[in-house]
C-alpha cells in the first residue's frame, strides 16, 4: 500500500476519469503485482485450505483496514465485494 497504492491515488483517479467503463491499466498493473506476491484473496482464511492467504479472519482485520484507506484499495488484493463472496463459493 505505501509503495505502490497511496503513492498512485491521483494517477488512478486520472486513469479513471479517462477509461470510463473501463479497468484502469493501473488497476490491471496493480492487480499483478499483487499477485506476484501471493497476496491475493487475502481474506479467505485458513479452512480454505490451498485457496487461503493462510490468515485468520483476526490477522486480516488490519489489513482490510489498511486497504480501506483508499476506496480502490481492497480491488487492488481482490479483496472488494463481489470479490469476497464469489470467491468464498468458488473455493467451496
Amino acid at each position: 500500500m505505501a509503495e505502490y497504492v497511496f503513492p498512485n491515488k491521483e494517477v488512478m483517479h486520472q486513469q479513471v476519469e479517462t477509461n470510463g467503463w473501463n479497468t484502469p491499466p493501473l488497476m490491471k498493473e496493480l492487480q499483478q503485482k499483487v499477485r506476484d506476491a501471493g497476496l491475493w484473496n487475502l481474506f479467505l482464511p485458513t479452512i480454505y485450505g490451498k485457496y487461503s492467504s493462510r490468515l485468520t479472519n483476526l490477522d486480516y482485520v488490519p489489513l482490510a483496514e489498511i486497504m480501506g484507506y483508499v476506496h480502490w484499495g481492497p480491488e487492488v488484493f481482490n479483496c472488494a465485494a463481489p470479490d469476497t463472496g464469489n470467491m468464498e463459493v468458488l473455493a467451496k
